[in-house]
């Protein structure tokens, strides 16, 4: 299943790309539906061609093991990932971003999701999951001049 979420941030696209580089933002924007915790602390940004392995636990108390993030392609424009854990066998992430007038940036998720059986489930979690991540987006845009991790 296919599934995209779109939003326009409050933020030049440069400020958004530079945040994106960084882990920690996953781990933020991500709490508290699902937490990440790195098996590899040491490395704190993305790299293509590199894959990251974290602890997955959905709303910080049921374990999904590990959950494998390999960087296909990273740039202002566009992110790809290919992901999987135990549950989801096929768990591909596209980000866009898009400069808009001013200090706007159009912002789409889309999420290719397979999953067996569980598929419908994982999309209707993921539906919520990628909205809250877009308006943890916006609050950690609204709050750059502080430290919100």
């Amino acid at each position: 299943m296919i599934l995209k979420i779109h939003s326009i941030f409050p933020a030049h696209i440069n400020e958004i790309f530079k945040k994106l580089q960084e882990v920690k933002t996953l781990q933020y924007i991500s709490s508290p539906y699902a937490s990440f915790v790195s098996e590899n602390p040491e490395n704190k940004i993305w790299n293509v061609g590199k894959v990251k392995s974290f602890k997955l636990k959905i709303f910080g108390i049921i374990s999904m093991g590990t959950h494998t993030i390999k960087v296909i392609k990273f740039s202002k424009n566009e992110i790809l990932t290919n992901e999987c854990n135990k549950c989801v066998k096929v768990w591909n992430h596209k980000i866009t971003l898009k400069k808009l007038n001013g200090s706007k940036t159009a912002y789409t998720d889309e999420i290719e999701l397979k999953a067996g059986n569980y598929t419908p489930f994982v999309y209707l979690w993921a539906i919520l999951f990628y909205k809250h991540r877009q308006k943890k987006w916006k609050n950690l845009l609204k709050h750059s001049e502080n430290s919100l991790f």
